[in-house]
């Protein structure tokens, strides 16, 4: 009988851009589509899987092998949301080590004592801090554990930045086994501009959008319950944004590598930008396609 293969995907992207919350309603919502999905929180902060488990906090991997030096992967695994397995990596003592690391042990955890397989799954999906692609950060890429890369942007600059700077990660391991990369999740899209100018950096750098995802006052309401967009409000616009999406990841098969911009390059791109902006602005152009 063929091995079964798990679709292992990280999602990526600067610190406060909607990244886990992105994460943990596609989680959500691929678990409604009936898939056995795992979440593995990578952010030393470890709440990637808080609003699928009412708010509440798991012991990390990291904490478990601070108490004791063997550890068995079960411990650290938790279940949220319709089922979904959470786990968190963690990171170290504050002042102390690399923040990285928890993401090499705990993978390393979970790998050696066949968890993922154990527990049939269809999904994993590491949710990965995504301001620098270094150490442990890169472990999902560069060491090909997942196989397709997904980065959440807006359109502001250092959002974008950060996914670039991501594209020059995948390029660099590419070559050598290391994950590609699927597309761009937009978050945070609101006006015709915003979506313009991420329609622009995809097509400079030979990617795709995944899927536009709108600022809504939904999602701050389910946090704030504790809860994803999909559990708290599962017939919402914004929870049809987020099934779409996940139905889009789910038929996703095909990844690349992307062509970066170089500093320059990416600086003069953000320089037209503000100029076309400031001409929207000022009622030179009425909208963002005339302005490109």
């Amino acid at each position: 009988m063929a091995k079964k293969e798990i679709k292992q995907i990280a999602i990526y992207g600067k610190g406060g851009i909607g990244k886990s919350t992105t994460t943990s309603n596609l989680s959500a919502a691929l678990s409604d589509m009936g898939y056995k999905v795992m979440q593995f929180g990578c952010d030393p902060k470890a709440d990637s899987t808080n609003t699928l488990r009412d708010g509440s906090y798991i012991p990390t991997v990291l904490e478990l092998l601070r108490d004791k030096s063997k550890v068995d992967a079960r411990d650290a695994i938790f279940e949220g949301y319709n089922g979904i397995y959470c786990v968190e990596a963690g990171g170290p003592a504050p002042g102390v080590g690399c923040a990285g690391r928890g993401i090499i042990t705990a993978v390393q955890l979970l790998k050696q004592q066949n968890v993922f397989e154990d527990l049939d799954l269809d999904y994993v999906i590491y949710d990965v801090l995504g301001d620098v692609v270094c150490g442990g950060f890169a472990v999902p890429i560069r060491e090909g554990i997942a196989k397709h890369v997904f980065t959440v942007s807006s359109s502001d600059f250092m959002a974008i930045y950060a996914a670039n700077n991501l594209f020059k990660g995948i390029q660099k391991y590419s070559n050598s086994g290391g994950a590609l990369l699927g597309g761009v999740i937009a978050n945070s899209i609101t006006s015709e501009y915003q979506r313009s100018i991420i329609d622009d950096f995809v097509a400079r750098t030979k990617t795709q959008v995944m899927q536009y995802v709108p600022r809504s006052i939904t999602v701050t309401q389910s946090e704030l319950s504790g809860k994803t967009t999909i559990e708290a409000a599962p017939h919402s616009e914004q929870a049809k944004v987020y099934r779409e999406l996940a139905k889009r990841v789910d038929a996703h098969t095909e990844s690349v590598t992307p062509s970066p911009l170089d500093a320059q390059e990416l600086r003069s791109w953000a320089a037209e930008w503000a100029d076309q902006i400031l001409a929207i602005e000022s009622g030179e152009v009425k909208d963002a396609a005339q302005a490109i």
